[in-house]
C-alpha cells in the first residue's frame, strides 16, 4: 500500500498511513480476540463492527507521537447481556498483542462495546 507525509495530515489521494495501518492492525485484533472470548463464552457472535481512531499528537521533547487508541465495538449477538459483554470486552483487550504494545509504548487505548 502506498502512503506518504500528506496522507497523514488529510490528503488521502487513495493512499493510506501509517497511523491507518496501526488503526486496522489494531481493529483486526480486537476483533479476533473478542470474537474468541464471545464464541468461548458459549455465545459465538453473529457480527462485529469495529471503528478504530488512532491519536497521533506532538509531545514535549519527543515530537510526534501516537498517544492513544479509541476502540469501539458493535456487538450483534444472541443471549447476551451488557456485563457479560463488558467482561469479554475487558478479556480481549488483555489477550489483544497491540493494545497491549501500545500500552507498553505508553499510549492510551480505551475500548468500548455495545450490544448492537
Amino acid at each position: 500500500l502506498e502512503f506518504s507525509l500528506p496522507t497523514r495530515i488529510g490528503l488521502v489521494e487513495g493512499k493510506t498511513s501509517p497511523e491507518e495501518l496501526l488503526a486496522a492492525a489494531h481493529g483486526g485484533c480486537i476483533t479476533m480476540s473478542l470474537a474468541g472470548e464471545l464464541t468461548q463464552a458459549g455465545t459465538p457472535p453473529g457480527r462485529l463492527d469495529v471503528d478504530v481512531k488512532i491519536v497521533m499528537d506532538e509531545v514535549d521533547g519527543e515530537g510526534h507521537q501516537i498517544v492513544a487508541s479509541y476502540v469501539d465495538a458493535t456487538v450483534a449477538v444472541e443471549s447476551l447481556d451488557d456485563e457479560a459483554l463488558q467482561e469479554a470486552v475487558e478479556k480481549a483487550d488483555k489477550g489483544c498483542p497491540f493494545s497491549q504494545l501500545l500500552k507498553r509504548g505508553g499510549a492510551e487505548v480505551h475500548v468500548s462495546a455495545r450490544l448492537a
